[in-house]
């Protein structure tokens, strides 16, 4: 990651109304799984990315210890001292352990981050654009009816109009635009969903 995708963030920011700490922080948290999964590792880690330069840093924590069985979770104690000579015997260091290959990882999984937090977002925009319209009329297009119900087009939200709430004998015909009473906006996976 770099400069440019920091911009990226800003971008984001600016256009969808997420904050870009928000964004940094779920890709911090999807980046340390990321980590210890494509590498194995399960001790302790923390990433870091550089809000000026989109650095990333992976940082895990050893235990210092006298005799090193495994390089993965220790440290002994001559290494933690040539670090800092304040290091004894049972203390737990941090120590930078970027792998070269996280780049693309990195790149990926901040990807995937970003294009979910968006999708959220603009499901939540959405939704609290409809909430305010419960128990007023507007106008939608059936697009098509299943399940006993017909789903109209409403902008941006799906509606639904079960068929015991239609007027008997009136067609409702695909592409048909109708008038409708909001009764109630839900929230659902797919977004904003209108009876």
């Amino acid at each position: 990651m770099n400069a440019e995708f920091m911009n990226a963030l800003e971008d984001l920011e600016r256009e969808k109304g997420i904050s870009k700490e928000i964004l940094i922080d779920a890709i911090e948290t999807a980046l340390i799984s990321a980590y210890k999964r494509n590498f194995g590792i399960t001790q302790n880690a923390r990433v870091t990315i550089d809000q000026e330069t989109g650095e990333i840093k992976v940082f895990a924590e050893k235990n210092v210890v006298d005799d090193v069985f495994d390089e993965t979770f220790e440290m002994s104690l001559d290494d933690a001292r040539a670090i800092n000579p304040a290091y004894e015997v049972g203390d737990t260091i941090e120590v930078e352990v970027t792998p070269s290959s996280f780049g693309r990882i990195a790149a990926q999984t901040a990807k995937q981050v970003v294009v979910q937090r968006i999708r959220e977002a603009e499901r939540g925009i959405i939704f609290d654009q409809y909430i305010e319209k419960e128990n007023e009329i507007m106008t939608g297009t059936v697009l098509r009816q299943e399940r006993g119900c017909y789903y109209l087009e409403l902008g941006r939200a799906e509606g639904i109009l079960p068929m015991n709430e239609t007027i008997p004998g009136e067609r409702y015909d695909i592409n048909k635009r109708m008038k409708v009473y909001v009764i109630e906006v839900r929230k659902t996976a797919k977004g904003p969903q209108i009876v």
